[in-house]
């Protein structure tokens, strides 16, 4: 497993300083297709929005 997971959406809750991403898990899904091929293709489901 990754030690660190790094992210650059700063209006994410779990968004921390230096790109950190602070989620406890990371939840990862594609979009319709059965497996992705690009990044394009993946959405992370652990985003939440800044209150």
């Amino acid at each position: 497993m990754a030690k660190d997971v790094l992210c650059e959406v700063n209006n994410c809750i779990y968004w921390g300083e230096g790109n950190v991403c602070n989620a406890d898990r990371i939840y990862v899904v594609t979009h319709k297709q059965a497996r992705a091929r690009t990044t394009e293709e993946t959405d992370c489901k652990t985003f939440e929005p800044k209150g």
